[in-house]
């Protein structure tokens, strides 16, 4: 299969997101375009989306938001692992697929963002920088939680809980 990419365009002429062919190999394309497309009408976001196949790096990461391009970045097959990884079956993917991208509109969309990345970058100790962490993941989740009501609660709190808990345990650690 070629590298073809096919980009999906908005009503208003805007590029809304890319998909790499290869992407969706063993998936129906056009299903994972409807939960991406149907999940930005919903939100309303503006956010581009680019859907890649996999992480650059050797880690498990399901997406990725760029502030200075605000493009959120899908790793189809990093999220198909890490539901299985939770989970123990790709049953649930469709779902995954809408929480983990809502989380990451959640980022996108969070108004104080930018300032929490600035006093990130000017963090003097760990466990400020762990503290600041934690909120900027909370804060996504809390506005991912209020676009997906369609979805299985037990699962969007599992998911929270398992992705919150390292970030948990680094604050609780330096409490102690």
């Amino acid at each position: 299969m070629a590298d073809e990419k096919y980009e999906m365009i908005d009503r208003m002429g805007n590029e809304v997101f890319i998909i790499e062919s290869k992407v969706c190999e063993n998936l129906q394309q056009s299903v994972i375009e409807n939960v991406v497309h149907e999940l930005l009408q919903h939100t309303g976001s503006s956010v581009k989306v680019k859907m890649e196949s996999s992480f650059p790096e050797n880690r498990l990461v399901g997406g990725k938001y760029h502030i200075s391009t605000h493009t959120i970045t899908l790793y189809i097959d990093e999220i198909k692992k890490q539901c299985v990884q939770l989970f123990s079956t790709d049953a649930y993917f469709i779902d995954y697929l809408k929480i983990v991208f809502a989380h990451e509109i959640g980022h996108a969309e969070d108004l104080e963002l930018a300032m929490l990345c600035d006093q990130l970058d000017e963090c003097t100790t760990q466990h400020e920088r762990n503290k600041l962490a934690l909120t900027i993941e909370e804060n996504a989740w809390r506005y991912a939680e209020s676009y997906l009501k369609e979805v299985d609660p037990s699962l969007v709190e599992t998911v929270i809980y398992h992705s919150l808990q390292s970030y948990r345990e680094k604050t609780e650690l330096e409490i102690a």
